[in-house]
């Protein structure tokens, strides 16, 4: 299923609201910087990018992966994968990264920086005085898990949207509607019964009706729901360490 069929399944028109913002950006054109949190499969990434296809149009869905091989002061070459549109730039970002590079982020207009709680405070304090020297010319969207870990200066200069976990109801609605486009007919029952078992995790409920699909196609109700794999290789270890606690096994 493609993301752009999720993408397109959210009210853009709306989601200046959930953004807390007071007024819609495509009406000022302009933001400041987000710092966009919440547990992992809610849907962050998906809002940002309602955002930006909403202030720039479909080009920010035209990505493209890039590498780019930059020497720090200390002689040392770092290789860098980052993806782009024409229109922002999105990296999962690490210390050096940040220390060395803040001119190659921000020959874009938006930077969306993912998993920001990972880095380390001195990367953090690094991040705070480039935000502040680009602020005229570029915005931050900072995507993390948590903001326990993310220092006071980042914050206070960020506006701080939380994205909840969605409801069972909202992942039935979710599920329903991406299969309605992509030409499928999904039973209520079926769809209630993977939004309870993905755990409130939407990523995880639209991968395992992908897994459904593949299995099994009209869906049926009462269907099998296939696990995913690490779940039961964790499973399968657990077992053989509790069957014989040797040290062989």
């Amino acid at each position: 299923m493609s993301e752009n069929v999720l993408v397109q399944s959210l009210h853009l028109s709306e989601l200046w609201l959930q953004l807390k913002l007071p007024q819609s950006p495509v009406q000022c054109g302009d933001f400041p910087h987000l710092l966009v949190y919440g547990p992992s499969g809610a849907g962050k990434k998906t809002r940002i990018m309602c955002l930006l296809r909403e202030l720039y149009g479909a080009g920010v869905e035209k990505l493209r992966i890039e590498h780019q091989s930059i020497t720090a002061p200390s002689k040392k070459k770092i290789e860098i994968s980052t993806i782009a549109s024409n229109y922002h730039l999105e990296v999962n970002p690490s210390t050096p990264f940040i220390k060395e590079f803040s001119m190659l982020l921000f020959s874009f207009s938006v930077v969306l920086l993912t998993e920001v709680d990972k880095l380390t405070k001195d990367a953090q304090h690094a991040l705070r005085r480039t935000m502040e020297k680009y602020m005229a010319t570029c915005r931050l969207i900072l995507c993390c898990n948590s903001i326990s870990k993310i220092i006071g200066p980042i914050q206070s200069r960020c506006l701080t949207v939380r994205v909840p976990a969605p409801s069972v109801e909202d992942i039935c609605h979710v599920l329903s509607s991406v299969c309605k486009k992509e030409g499928l007919t999904l039973p209520q029952e079926l769809a209630q019964r993977l939004a309870e078992k993905s755990g409130r995790n939407l990523r995880k409920a639209l991968l395992m009706c992908e897994s459904c699909r593949v299995q099994q196609y009209p869906f049926s109700a009462d269907q099998d729901i296939p696990e995913m794999d690490w779940e039961i290789y964790l499973r399968e270890t657990a077992n053989a360490i509790v069957s014989q606690q040797t040290p062989q096994r």
